[in-house]
């Protein structure tokens, strides 16, 4: 990558990158809808511009140290500043979106 188009990619960081990682306990429903609803949302608003993991904590328990994780479904997101966490089932859009910080729309 040439400095001119590194200093071009920095300029134009008003799309930052989303790093996401979403704790959930097995397949049970409340998982699943967390799943669908999160990977709706990226898809829809922050396409090309996210990372999601999914990080099921009974096959991945050492991945829960130091999260502060204290409730599943958790949605964490790392980048871009600050760092979040949204707790629930995820199915409501307007309060998912305001913690991803994005603008709800309707």
């Amino acid at each position: 990558m040439s400095l001119e188009s590194f200093i071009d990619a920095a300029k134009n960081s008003e799309s930052p990158l989303y790093v996401l990682r979403l704790f959930v306990t097995g397949m049970t429903p409340r998982s699943t809808r967390a799943i669908r609803a999160v990977r709706a949302i990226c898809q829809q608003r922050l396409e090309g511009r996210f990372q999601l993991e999914i990080v099921d904590v009974y096959q991945q328990p050492q991945l829960i140290q130091g999260e502060q994780i204290v409730a599943t479904p958790t949605l964490v997101k790392y980048q871009p500043a600050p760092l979040r966490r949204i707790v629930g089932d995820m199915s409501d859009t307007h309060r998912l979106c305001y913690g991803l910080g994005l603008e709800y729309e309707a």
